[in-house]
């Protein structure tokens, strides 16, 4: 069965990793709790700005920012949209102070994909 995947990539200030450590685990739970078969949020180990394009780049990264890589798991885009609806009315995701979040969400993309691939 082919699942679907949401993928974030994002910029979050070195000194707020902490604290964005604590939101995404927080985050995690409602999602899983809500039916999400996974959720992962990386931060950047090995990755360097590119000639033409890169993670860095994509997020116009600065000096004291780090880049964050995430996916959320679902059985389809039809399970993604139940769970993300679940989510978006929980009250631990629903009354989050946007303005508030410890991380550049202007600089933030994401997009739902279909898997092709899964071995």
């Amino acid at each position: 069965m082919a699942r679907y995947v949401d993928g974030f990539v994002l910029p979050v200030p070195r000194d707020n990793l902490d604290a964005y450590r604590r939101m995404a685990q927080q985050a995690g739970e409602v999602w899983r709790e809500h039916g999400a078969l996974e959720y992962v949020e990386c931060v950047a180990d090995d990755v360097k700005p590119g000639k033409v394009t890169s993670f860095p780049q994509s997020v116009q990264l600065k000096d004291d920012e780090t880049v964050v890589f995430a996916w959320i798991v679902y059985e389809s885009r039809e399970h993604r949209d139940q769970v993300n609806d679940k989510v978006m009315k929980d009250p631990r995701i629903a009354n989050v102070d946007v303005k508030n979040m410890p991380f550049d969400g202007t600089r933030l993309f994401w997009g739902g994909f279909k898997a092709i691939v899964e071995l």
